[in-house]
């Protein structure tokens, strides 16, 4: 607990900073830190008194006090950032800037005074961000021209993650994690000898969809149907709605005869694709209709071990897919594969519906016993849930 007496002497100080007598102040202050020496509070109204006087370099001094005492105070943090950046050390204020910004308190609970301090550092990261990111890609510019030709993609994202432009995403699978799996966004099509075949039957299964959307519309169901009382998070808008709705042909393993017998022939081309096969897991295989103007939040997959296939079906201009930094329009034509354990969202933008068929396969990367033993593994696993 506070000693009066230190309580008291801030007072003073706080009543010498108004009339500007900033000996005073810090008197008070040196004799309040004397006797409550814990107390962060005192460094800060320090550093307070040393910037009204124009010395900053005491300030910095005093904020390190109350940093030591309270090492997590935003309010320290964030008035050290704003001395180094009145010191003209604009590079070095971003950083501080940056980790001030991590500990902010949330928004709705932010006191009124700090709202200002908040936006103000937001601007000074950014800034420096793409200063940093500018900087930086110049000075590689001479190797680039070096390489030209080359796929610098990677190297892009890496110079972005480094910079702070883009984020860096790592697999989050709700489900299954098989270890040492690289976090590949889209995978590469040599990987999947299937897929030209089954982009050639596009319009065969956009057919047969077209044909049964216009008597069956009644079979498709919203996609996110979260029972009642659990959390909605990003799903709020998408929960139990027709915006995003689907028809499965197999689900978790198992085939659903009654729908396959509505879509023969796209039944019969999938069976001929060597989708990932997990008893009670997988495979998946349906049908995704994405209304006009309906985004798909950010969100992730279940488990690494098995990658997404989309086939476009029906797909109007402004319609939009990312996975991690990688953001691509559906194209008529071209299927594409994903890890759909980094975060991925999806947009309709459109005024008309947009429709891909959706499956599931084995990820490439896993060898022939691995398939077979994860297969095993989570099939034991429905066994021993299923005991009670």
């Amino acid at each position: 607990m506070s000693d009066p007496r230190s309580q008291a002497l801030v007072r003073d100080a706080m009543s010498a900073l108004q009339r500007g007598d900033h000996a005073r102040a810090l008197a008070a202050l040196d004799e309040a830190g004397a006797l409550d020496p814990a107390d962060p509070d005192i460094p800060m109204n320090r550093a307070l008194a040393f910037r009204m006087r124009g010395d900053l370099g005491s300030a910095l001094k005093a904020l390190d006090a109350a940093l030591s005492l309270e090492p997590y105070s935003f309010l320290a943090l964030v008035s050290k950032a704003a001395v180094v950046e009145q010191m003209g050390q604009h590079r070095a204020a971003a950083k501080i800037y940056k980790n001030a910004l991590k500990i902010a308190p949330p928004e709705h609970v932010m006191p009124p005074h700090l709202k200002s301090a908040v936006q103000h550092a937001q601007q000074a990261v950014a800034s420096n961000t793409q200063a940093m990111n500018s900087f930086l890609r110049a000075q590689t510019d001479h190797l680039r021209a070096k390489h030209q030709g080359a796929d610098l993609s990677r190297f892009d994202e890496c110079l972005d993650i480094l910079s702070g432009v883009r984020k860096a995403y790592v697999q989050e699978p709700l489900f299954l994690t098989f270890p040492k799996l690289p976090p590949i966004t889209f995978h590469a099509r040599e990987h999947f000898p299937w897929m030209a075949e089954l982009e050639a039957q596009t319009e065969i299964i956009r057919d047969e969809l077209l044909a049964q959307l216009k008597v069956y519309w009644d079979k498709f169901h919203p996609y996110m149907q979260l029972p009642a009382g659990a959390p909605l998070n990003q799903w709020a808008a998408l929960n139990h709605s027709p915006d995003w709705s689907t028809l499965h042909l197999w689900r978790d393993g198992a085939k659903i005869p009654a729908n396959c017998a509505l879509f023969p022939k796209t039944t019969a081309i999938l069976e001929r694709i060597p989708m990932a096969d997990q008893p009670g897991y997988a495979p998946t295989a349906m049908f995704s209709v994405l209304q006009p103007r309906t985004a798909i939040p950010p969100h992730t997959g279940s488990s690494n071990t098995r990658l997404i296939a989309h086939l476009p079906l029906i797909i109007p201009d402004g319609c939009r897919f990312r996975v991690g930094n990688d953001t691509r329009p559906w194209v008529m034509g071209e299927s594409f594969v994903f890890d759909d354990t980094i975060e991925h969202e999806a947009w309709n933008d459109s005024d008309q519906l947009r429709a891909v068929l959706i499956f599931d396969v084995w990820n490439p990367l896993l060898s022939a016993a691995e398939r077979e033993l994860v297969s095993a593994m989570t099939t034991a696993l429905n066994t021993y849930d299923a005991g009670g």
